[in-house]
Order: C-alpha cells, then structure tokens, then sequence
C-alpha cells in the first residue's frame, strides 16, 4: 500500500467569522492511499484553536510511510488498530482512517454504506453557517438562502438578537463558540421562547460546563467538550446533544462507536464540520441516515473544491452511488 499526502489551501468564497476570529482560507493536508490501481482519500485541516501543525503532520507522515508500505489489506477496524498505536494526533488519524475506508471499500466494489449497513435513506437535512455578524445582516442572509436549516454563529449574547432571531419562525440552531456567561446560560436555559432554538451549541469554553442544565430549556450540544468516546459519560447531567466530528475523535471507525455509545446514553447527535473540501465532508454524510442533526456546510463555503463525492446542496445530502466514500479528485 502507497502513501501519498499534498498540503492544499482552501480559499473561502466569504470572510468566515466566529467567536475565535476571522478567516478568509484554511490550510489543508490531502491524503491518498492506494494499492492495484485503487486510490482512497482523507483529509484533515488546520485549525488555530486546536493548534494544528500541519507541517508536523508532514513530518510524522513521512516518518510512518515505510510502516504503511508493509501493511497487507485488512478490515478497516483492524487497520485502525495499528494506526492507534501510532500515536497520531486525531486530526491526522482521521485522515489516514477515512483514507483507508475510500480505499478498501473501492477495492471491494462497496460503500462504506454497505460495508457497515448503515441506512441511506429519509437523511437529515444540513445547516449552513452564518457567520458572525451585524443581527439585521445575518437576518438578511437566513431570508435569501435556499437552504432550510441555520447555525448563526454570535460572539456573546445579545437578548434583542435572540428575540429577533426566534421571530422568524425558522429552523435555526445558534453557536456561541464558547463565548457565552455563565450568566448568559442561566438565562438561556430558564427562557421559555430559547426552547424554539433547535440546539445552542457549545456556549462555555472547555470544561466550563457544569452551569448547564440538562433539564433547562436550552437544548446544549457539545462541540470542543465532546472530543471522544471518553467524553460522553462526563457530559451526561449537563448536555442533552453532542457534535461529533471526524477530526476531533479521530475518523469513521471511532465516530461509529460514538454514535452507538451516544444513542445507549439517549443524546442527540450531530455530524458536525471544520472547513473542508468534499473529502472531508464525503466522510461525514455516511452517517446522515444515524442521527439527529446534520452540519456538513464545509464544502459549500469554500470557492476551489478539489473532489467530488457525497455532497450537500441546498441542505439535502446527496450520496454518491460510488464504492468506498465515492471520493475523486478533480
């Protein structure tokens, strides 16, 4: 089995602003296993507040490429195995996993779909993020879009904001990325109206969360609380939804046991995003047929697309009828 990985720039079609700052591209590092003329891919991207280094990444990957040569083709879960004992950041155990999945599902003639006979039908629909910005703009752009579901992202909390969102009548999720009070919290969760708000994602910085209360009327979901399968137990009293994302806990195989940990635990889950290309986000909608909500708007930010595969449009997930995650390169 090849490795091969390429740092990318993703450049986005807008200014992307949230709680931790300003963005205008996102560094990304493309993965690509291949083996008898099959090629899988993954990625993963830098992200400031998760202090990613995708230079080390480099290093670590060129580090392991021999180690990866001699490996013969196994079941994903067992390849996985000794990618664990790697010791890889998550970001780039992600990438490497998904990579893997593309590949042996291509070499099967399956997708991951029915590989792990996973429901491919009545999908959720996803988001798609407003940014961080004046509350009249953001009205403006929630107004305009084609799109059925919003995540608008707010820096602190304003109560006539709130108001004015909730007037809408509209399926709208907000996203303080860690920005809100303690006693932002307490107000959100003893509001009556906040219950309208499909879920409030993470309001506190990490590890700030036991001001919440699950039985509040503000539908907490977990972002940079809920890292990983060791996360869920902990978040139980305080949040009733969890954001699972493929970087965070580190790829497909993992996400599958979060996903069926957090449904024992009866959590909502979301499938949740950073800013990718349609590699990362092929990966995410396998799961669209499991859970409750969807956030896989990465690709559709974004102006220089690399792939092709699953996709989103308009907030409808669209599977590729594609072997593995149906991932090519353009």
């Amino acid at each position: 089995m090849e490795l091969r990985f390429e740092l990318k720039k993703l450049h986005l079609k807008e200014t992307f602003s949230i709680a931790y700052g300003n963005y205008n591209h996102r560094d990304a590092l493309l993965i690509e296993l291949s083996h008898q003329n099959c090629k899988g891919y993954g990625e993963c991207v830098a992200i400031d507040y998760y202090q990613i280094d995708l230079q080390s990444f480099v290093l670590k990957l060129k580090e392991i490429q021999s180690k990866i040569a001699l490996q013969k083709i196994i079941h994903p879960k067992e390849f996985f195995k000794f990618l664990f004992n790697l010791k890889l950041h998550p970001f780039l155990l992600s990438a490497l996993d998904c990579a893997y999945w593309d590949l042996f599902g291509k070499l099967e003639n399956k997708s991951f779909i029915e590989l792990n006979q996973l429901p491919s039908e009545n999908l959720v629909e996803s988001s798609i993020t407003i940014s961080v910005a004046d509350i009249d703009k953001q009205i403006q752009k929630i107004e305009k879009n084609s799109w059925n579901k919003f995540k608008v992202k707010c820096k602190g909390l304003n109560k006539t904001h709130v108001g004015k969102l909730l007037q809408l009548n509209r399926n709208i999720a907000l996203d303080s990325n860690a920005s809100f009070t303690d006693e932002d919290c307490i107000w959100l969760q003893e509001s009556v109206e906040v219950q309208k708000f499909s879920y409030l994602e993470q309001p506190r910085p990490i590890d700030q969360y036991k001001i919440l209360k699950k039985k509040g009327f503000a539908n907490w979901m977990a972002d940079e609380d809920c890292q990983n399968l060791a996360s869920l137990d902990k978040l139980i009293p305080y949040y009733k939804s969890i954001n699972i994302k493929l970087m965070k806990c580190g790829g497909l195989t993992p996400a599958l046991a979060m996903i069926k940990k957090a449904k024992e635990l009866n959590y909502e889950i979301m499938i949740g995003c950073m800013t990718e290309s349609t590699v990362g986000i092929s990966a995410g909608c396998v799961f669209a047929g499991l859970v409750d909500y969807i956030d896989l708007d990465g690709a559709n930010l974004i102006s220089n697309d690399y792939a092709t595969g699953n996709y989103v449009e308009n907030g409808k997930i669209i599977l590729s009828p594609k072997s593995g995650l149906g991932i090519e390169l353009k």
